[in-house]
């Protein structure tokens, strides 16, 4: 059984040398393909004696990020990846926190890198391949690895206006992997149809549920779902059999009605996860897709993604939510109550969603204070030191015992599948020129974020700047100027008034 990622490759290739494991539009890389180019940038780091440091990549989402990541791994330290589209401001604030002793990119994306690197050193992936690597080192340093090393540092966003690295150890993934497994029934026959960016969490699954079971991941193209016939046609062509994507992407496909565009009848397994999926767009997939099986999925990045899962198995009412499930087998939900009590029962009302796992992540890099404020001991254990991660998340017991999904204790949301706190966009919004006051609010029926803001600041000139600042996914729908902020009596803004302004917008 396998302890560390790579254990995984190394007994795949065994199998499967030769078979597709990572396809995108432009290249597939087999089994052995995957773990030699994997060697090539492990051989370079180890070369420059580095062990459990950062090394950060900055490529495009293709097939080269897996052996990147990977080689990373089989060195003994961990990766982050940067998205090359994310806006300069961001990544050098994540450059920042993690201090990497190595940024890892390609030729056409150097000249990119060099301006923000650094003390870090460049490592470019194609003079990587072209260098000789001593296998028998690299298998002495993967021999030193502990389950409990670091794999990866995940950056999310951040309430102060600055992003957030979970830390992530081997055992975490493996441990979820292994046990979505056994849930789902992945094989060697199933074909993964990656939507997510490798930079999130829910790709995690994709990628390494491919090592582990020797099956495929096809990595799909970013534009593709800007033209929904080329990404029907291509899910057609490579005969996916399983999607695990966000339900803001559903949705989009159902609304165009894209469902019949192609030939989905390989897929076998539609998963979805990061936000809530609505009954309406789920009835029209589970129509198209008479013969797919429907699972919600739920389980925060600093659970390793994982957590629970709900077999969608009857009907729901459109103006219903979605059970998120029980626990995958090494996770158990604990609901406290305000006084820390737990809470099991329907009428016990909501509480919030604690887990204790053996795939909870670290906590923070470079973070201790946030870090102790979510990962606290297990307040029903006074005996011994038992952490316990917070989510945030509030849910309810349903008559049948079945958790749902209520709100955020805070302002986060839950956008595109991914994580946002408000007070992040708040923060840039407020170093734009000529903006005085301003409020983001979200409009949970149009699921739009609505920006308000006071000042000088034209919206178009607003809209550039964000642009400069901000993820596109965090950019708010709706920009709307006031002559003047509604403030409540304690002289704060009054949140509840925009918050009905917005219901209209």
């Amino acid at each position: 059984m396998a302890k560390l990622v790579m254990e995984y490759l190394e007994e795949t290739v065994k199998k499967y040398p030769d078979k597709a494991a990572y396809i995108d539009k432009d290249r597939t890389l087999t089994f052995s393909e995957t773990r030699q180019e994997a060697l090539h940038i492990a051989g370079s780091l180890v070369r420059r004696q580095l062990f459990k440091m950062p090394v950060a990549v900055y490529l495009e989402k293709s097939v080269e990020c897996i052996p990147a990541m990977l080689g990373i791994a089989y060195s003994g330290n961990f990766y982050t990846i940067l998205d090359t589209q994310m806006p300069e401001t961001r990544i050098r604030h994540i450059l920042s926190v993690l201090e990497p002793a190595v940024i890892l990119t390609d030729r056409t994306h150097k000249d990119a890198v060099d301006a923000i690197s650094g003390d870090a050193s460049v490592l470019i992936y194609e003079d990587a391949q072209e260098s000789a690597f001593n296998e028998e080192e690299i298998l002495s340093v993967m021999n030193r690895i502990l389950p409990t090393d670091v794999l990866y540092v995940l950056f999310t966003s951040g309430s102060t206006g600055t992003a957030k690295g979970v830390v992530t150890p081997h055992r975490a993934v493996v441990d979820y992997v292994d046990a979505a497994t056994d849930v789902f029934h992945f094989t060697d026959k199933d074909v993964m149809g990656n939507e997510a960016p490798l930079y999130f969490v829910m790709s995690l699954l994709d990628v390494y549920s491919t090592l582990r079971n020797g099956s495929t991941t096809c990595i799909i193209p970013c534009l593709y779902f800007s033209f929904p016939a080329l990404l029907m046609r291509f899910l057609a062509e490579q005969k996916v059999t399983v999607l695990y994507w966000v339900p803001s992407e559903l949705v989009v496909l159902a609304n165009l009605k894209a469902l019949k565009l192609s030939d989905l009848s390989s897929v076998r397994m539609v998963m979805f996860g990061g936000e809530i999926m609505p009954i309406k767009q789920l009835n029209m997939w589970r129509e198209a897709l008479p013969q797919a099986v429907f699972i919600n999925q739920y389980g925060p990045t600093e659970t390793t993604d994982g957590g629970s899962y709900f077999f969608i198995d009857r009907e729901f009412p459109e103006n219903a939510k979605l059970p998120i499930g029980k626990p995958f087998r090494n996770y158990d939900f604990m609901v406290l109550d305000e006084n820390g009590r737990r809470v099991t029962r329907s009428e016990d009302g909501a509480g919030e969603l604690c887990v204790r796992s053996n795939s909870l992540t670290y906590g923070y890099y470079r973070n201790p204070e946030l870090t102790d404020r979510v990962f606290t001991q297990n307040p029903l254990n006074s005996c011994y030191e038992e952490k316990i991660y917070h989510t945030g998340d509030l849910v309810q017991y349903n008559e049948r015992g079945e958790l749902i999904f209520i709100g955020r204790k805070d302002f986060q949301i839950k956008y595109m599948g991914q994580r946002i706190e408000l007070g992040d966009i708040e923060a840039n919004v407020s170093a734009v020129k000529g903006v005085e006051e301003n409020c983001c609010v979200y409009n949970e029926v149009r699921k739009r974020i609505v920006l308000f803001y006071t000042g000088q600041a034209e919206e178009s000139f607003l809209s550039e700047e964000l642009k400069k600042m901000l993820p596109a996914y965090m950019i708010p729908g709706r920009r709307v100027r006031l002559d003047s902020m509604p403030h409540n009596l304690n002289g704060k803004i009054d949140r509840a008034e925009l918050k009905k302004r917005a219901a209209d917008l």
